[in-house]
């Protein structure tokens, strides 16, 4: 009967989690606008006019041509399709999002757990790493990087993932801390449960919660870093399309130009506001801080 309650309360407390956030609009806005931007990274080379503009193609006589039915969002400097260089230009932003968020939050949920569940010399070490990490401002820090390594995607990941480790560090280290104090966690150690069974099934799932918010709000901040190492000549080579370098390269022509930079542009907005809507709507559904 009490593992029958048990699922029963474990039910109720979804459903009440996933009726706050449906009834959340915001939230709602945000899961279609992240959704919308995946299915067209994933199926780009399907809906886009002129698939092969992604690569190193140039038409001289649609040069600088104004937005019309042949370039929905006109055609930049050597005469490529702009809306479909842009649509392409969110893979490489998702790339950067799933590169940067799939190592840096692992590793920093991990410290951050060792360092709330052990104490001692771990938790003066996590936390002196982090400490010093976060001293350094994290645009400084990139630009270093990307001026002694080679300008790519991967050095432009590698850059963001060397600070990006220490917010999750963080923040898991004050979730953790705070429920290794719980009498359960004693309950669990006194019972003769290991330290990997009490990180893993009584700390870390009580963590999935404000790992999410803070994942989902920093995918946003990661688009717009990484457009900004890009925009200022440390991302991708081109002719790959990168959103950042794409409205570095029309700024020079504005403001008669104007569409040159405006698609890119809103591109980057548009996924920014999807991520942060999305991430504020699962803060309200998880009731947690992040």
């Amino acid at each position: 009967m009490s593992v029958i309650g048990s699922d029963e309360k474990v039910l109720s407390s979804r459903y009440m989690q996933w009726y706050r956030f449906s009834r959340n609009p915001a939230a709602l806005i945000g899961a279609v606008i992240v959704l919308s931007v995946l299915l067209a990274a994933l199926f780009a080379p399907y809906i886009v006019p002129h698939p092969d503009h992604a690569g190193a193609v140039v038409d001289f006589r649609s040069r600088h041509a104004a937005p019309d039915m042949a370039h929905w969002f006109g055609a930049d400097k050597v005469g490529r399709d702009i809306f479909s260089r842009t649509i392409f230009g969110f893979r490489i932003s998702l790339l950067l999002v799933f590169g940067v968020l799939g190592i840096s939050v692992p590793l920093g949920a991990t410290l951050g757990m060792l360092a709330g569940y052990f104490g001692g010399w771990t938790e003066r070490i996590v936390s002196g790493l982090t400490n010093v990490m976060l001293a350094i401002p994290p645009l400084v820090m990139a630009l270093a990087i990307g001026n002694v390594l080679e300008p790519n995607l991967v050095n432009a990941m590698f850059a963001i993932t060397l600070i990006w480790w220490t917010w999750h560090a963080r923040l898991v280290y004050r979730v953790s801390k705070s429920i290794s104090a719980e009498d359960y966690i004693e309950a669990a150690r006194m019972a003769g449960a290991s330290n990997f069974h009490v990180l893993t099934r009584e700390i870390l799932p009580n963590c999935i919660a404000v790992i999410s918010v803070k994942t989902t709000l920093d995918a946003a901040f990661v688009i717009l870093f990484g457009a900004t190492l890009s925009f200022l000549g440390l991302g991708v080579k081109p002719p790959i399309p990168d959103l950042g370098s794409m409205v570095a390269d029309g700024r020079q022509f504005l403001p008669e130009k104007w569409w040159e930079v405006l698609a890119p542009g809103f591109a980057i907005f548009y996924a920014t506001l999807g991520f942060n809507l999305l991430g504020d709507g699962l803060r309200d559904m998880f009731d947690v801080e992040a």
